[in-house]
C-alpha cells in the first residue's frame, strides 16, 4: 500500500528529459513507482495533479541560514518557494568552529558580510558548540521543513586557529597553522561537512568595516587547507573572488592562477561566483573560458550563476535609502515608518529634502544609491526582473516631465512607505538579461547565489528558483526563453549532484520523495515585504509565491498553496548521499 499517490500530473523529472504524463507512488520517504499506477492501487492519500507540473524539489546550494537553522525550523522563504534541500556555510562565513571569546566577532562578520541583524543573531543563536564537528552534532538534533547541509567556512576556521591574527587579512598563516586548518577541515568532512568555502572579495567586511580575514590568504594557505578534502576523500570547494568584477588584470590573473592550483593540486569538485558588472561587462566570459579549459583536462568546475540581476532594494523600510544622506531626512530616520511618512508628506519637509539631495556629494556605491535614477525601478506587481529604461525612475520622470528626485521621493512614500525600488547591480550591464541567458546555458554553469537567509533588509534573492521558472520558461518578452525541462534540471539534479547528493533531484523509483506540484500558469512571486519576525524584533524581507500547489519533503506535505503545514521532516545531511541502488 502506498502512502501517497500523485495522479495525472505532467512530469518534468529533473534529468532534462522531455515532460510526460505520469503517476507517482510514494512509500515512506521514497518514490517507489513512476508511470501508470493502477487506479485500484490503495494509498493513504491521493493527489490529483491534472493540469499541474510535477517536479523534484529545488536544491539550493548557496544559502546563509547558518545561524537561523538553530532557531527557525521553517526556513522561509526557501520552504515556501519549492526548495526542499539547502546548503549553507558558503563564501567562507559561518558560526563554526567558534571559540567562546569569538562569538561577538562572528556575529559582526555575518552582520557585515551578509546583512543579518546582529541583535537577531545575538539573541537567536543557541551556540552550544566550539568545533565544527560539535556544530554538526547540535544540528543533528534539529528538524526543519527542508534538508540541510553545512560546509566548513574559512573565515571562522582561520580565526579559530590563528586567533586575532586570523581576522586580519594582512596576516600570513604559518605552515603549522595551515596544517592545523587542514586537519580540522579533514575532520569536519569525515564527520559530514559537505566541503570547504572561502571568500576573496573586498565587498565582504564585518559590521565595523574590517575586511574579511581570508581576503588575501596566500595560495599556499587556501590550497593547503583544501587538502583536507583530499585526505578525507570527499567534499567540494566553493568560493567567491573579485576575479569576476575587478578591472585589475594582474589581480584577475593571480586569482585564476590560484583556482588553477586548486584544480591541479586538490582536484575536488569546485564552484565559484560568476556575475557581470558594469565596469568589466565581459570579464565573466573570460572566467567561463578558463573553466572550459580546466574541464577539458577532466576537472569538475562550475560557474555559480544567478537567474536574474543581483540587485538591492531601496526604501524607507530597507537598509538602503536614497534619502539617507539628506540632513532633514537623517533627523527623521529613526522614527517608525508611518511617522516618517507623515513628516515626509509635509510640503515644507519635502522641499527641504529635495533641495538637500542636490547638495549631497558622495562617491562610488553610495552615489549610485543616492542618485542612480536610471538604475532604480519601482517594484511592480506582477514583478518584472527585466525592466526597460522607460520603467526606471529616470524614465518615468521624463515621461511625466518632472525631476527624477521628485519622482523618486513620491515613489518612496507610496503604499504608506512600503514601496520598494529595485536597483540591479550585477548582471544588467546592457539593460537586459541576454548575457544572463548565455551564462545559464553555459555547459559548465550551475544555479547558485540565492544567498537565502542573508541580506535580510536589502536583497530578496532566496526566491531565485521561482524566478527561474516564471521568467525564463513563461514570461520573458525581451528575448528568447529557455525550456522548462532545462531550468528544472539546473536547480534539481545538477545542483544536488555537484555536492554529492545523488539521492534527490530526480523523480524516479528509489529517490527521495521531494516533489513540487506547480500550477505553471499561475506561478508568480509576490513583491517582497519587510517583516519583523527575527529574534529581538529583527526585520527581514519575505517574498511568498502563488502557484505552488504542494511541496512534499520526504513524502510529507510541508506546504500547500503557499502555506506551511507545520510538518518538519527535514534533517541534517552529513556528507554525500548515494544514488538509489
Amino acid at each position: 500500500m502506498a502512502d501517497l499517490i500523485i495522479r495525472n500530473g505532467t512530469l518534468v523529472d529533473g534529468t532534462g528529459a522531455p515532460r510526460r504524463r505520469a503517476d507517482i507512488a510514494v512509500v515512506g520517504d521514497r518514490i517507489v513507482a513512476v508511470g501508470d499506477v493502477a487506479a485500484h492501487e490503495p494509498a493513504t492519500r491521493e493527489i490529483d495533479a491534472t493540469g499541474l507540473v510535477v517536479t523534484p524539489g529545488w536544491v539550493d546550494i548557496h544559502t546563509h541560514y547558518d545561524g537561523q537553522v538553530t532557531w527557525d525550523p521553517d526556513l522561509a522563504p526557501s520552504s515556501i518557494n519549492g526548495v526542499t534541500s539547502i546548503v549553507m556555510g558558503n563564501c567562507g562565513v559561518g558560526f563554526a568552529p567558534a571559540r567562546p571569546d569569538k562569538h561577538e566577532w562572528l556575529i559582526e562578520l555575518l552582520e557585515g558580510v551578509e546583512d543579518i541583524p546582529g541583535t537577531a543573531l545575538a539573541e537567536g543563536l543557541s551556540w552550544g558548540w566550539e568545533s565544527f564537528d560539535e556544530y554538526l552534532d547540535v544540528l543533528d538534533g534539529l528538524e526543519w521543513t527542508v534538508d540541510v547541509g553545512a560546509q566548513m567556512p574559512h573565515a571562522a576556521l582561520r580565526t579559530y586557529v590563528m586567533g586575532e591574527r586570523g581576522a586580519d587579512h594582512q596576516s600570513v598563516a604559518t605552515p603549522d597553522e595551515i596544517e592545523t586548518m587542514c586537519r580540522l577541515t579533514e575532520s569536519a568532512v569525515r564527520n559530514g561537512a559537505l566541503g570547504f568555502t572561502t571568500s576573496r572579495t573586498w565587498a565582504h567586511r564585518t559590521s565595523t568595516g574590517e575586511s574579511i580575514g581570508t581576503l588575501k590568504a596566500t595560495a599556499d594557505e587556501v590550497v593547503g587547507v583544501a587538502q583536507g578534502l583530499n585526505r578525507a576523500g570527499a567534499g567540494v570547494i566553493q568560493l567567491i573572488s573579485d576575479a569576476y568584477q575587478s578591472g585589475d588584470d594582474e589581480l584577475v590573473a593571480r586569482e585564476l592562477d590560484l583556482l588553477g592550483r586548486i584544480v591541479d593540486e586538490v582536484g575536488r569538485p569546485m564552484s565559484f561566483t560568476v556575475q557581470q558588472n558594469d565596469e568589466t561587462p565581459n570579464r565573466w566570459r573570460e572566467l567561463v573560458a578558463r573553466i572550459d579549459e580546466w574541464s577539458t583536462r577532466g576537472a569538475d568546475v562550475r560557474a555559480q550563476v544567478a537567474v536574474r540581476p543581483i540587485g538591492v532594494l531601496l526604501g524607507l523600510s530597507a537598509t538602503a535609502n536614497p534619502l539617507r544622506r539628506c540632513p532633514t531626512y537623517a533627523r527623521l530616520h529613526d522614527l517608525p515608518v508611518e511617522e516618517r511618512v507623515a513628516h515626509l508628506a509635509d510640503p515644507a519637509t519635502r522641499a527641504d529634502i529635495i533641495a538637500e539631495h542636490a547638495e549631497v556629494r558622495v562617491r562610488d556605491f553610495p552615489a549610485l544609491i543616492h542618485g542612480g535614477f536610471d538604475r532604480m525601478y519601482p517594484l511592480t506587481d506582477p514583478l518584472d526582473y527585466e525592466p526597460t529604461p522607460e520603467d526606471s525612475v529616470a524614465g518615468l520622470a521624463a515621461a511625466e516631465g518632472v525631476d527624477p528626485v521628485e519622482k523618486m521621493y513620491d515613489l518612496m512614500l507610496a503604499d504608506d512607505g512600503a514601496q520598494l525600488l529595485y536597483m540591479p547591480l550585477m548582471n544588467y550591464a546592457n539593460g537586459n538579461l541576454d548575457d544572463v541567458r548565455e551564462m545559464i546555458l553555459s555547459e559548465h554553469s550551475m544555479f547558485g547565489l540565492s544567498d537565502a537567509g542573508a541580506h535580510c533588509n536589502i536583497i530578496s534573492d532566496g526566491t531565485f528558483p521561482t524566478t527561474a521558472i516564471t521568467h525564463w520558461t513563461r514570461d520573458r518578452d525581451r528575448g528568447e526563453r529557455i525550456d522548462l525541462e532545462f531550468i528544472v534540471h539546473q536547480q534539481t539534479q545538477r545542483t544536488a549532484a555537484h555536492v554529492g547528493w545523488h539521492d534527490r533531484g530526480v523523480i524516479a523509483p528509489g529517490y527521495l520523495a521531494d516533489i513540487n506540484l506547480i500550477d505553471h500558469d499561475r506561478l508568480a512571486l509576490r513583491p517582497p515585504r519587510l517583516i519583523d519576525d527575527l529574534p529581538a524584533g529583527g526585520t527581514r524581507l519575505m517574498q511568498p509565491a502563488d502557484g505552488y500547489v504542494a511541496t512534499i519533503k520526504r513524502g510529507v506535505v510541508t506546504a500547500e498553496n503557499g502555506t506551511l503545514t507545520g510538518e518538519r521532516p527535514g534533517r541534517l545531511q552529513r556528507g554525500a548521499q548515494p544514488a538509489p541502488a
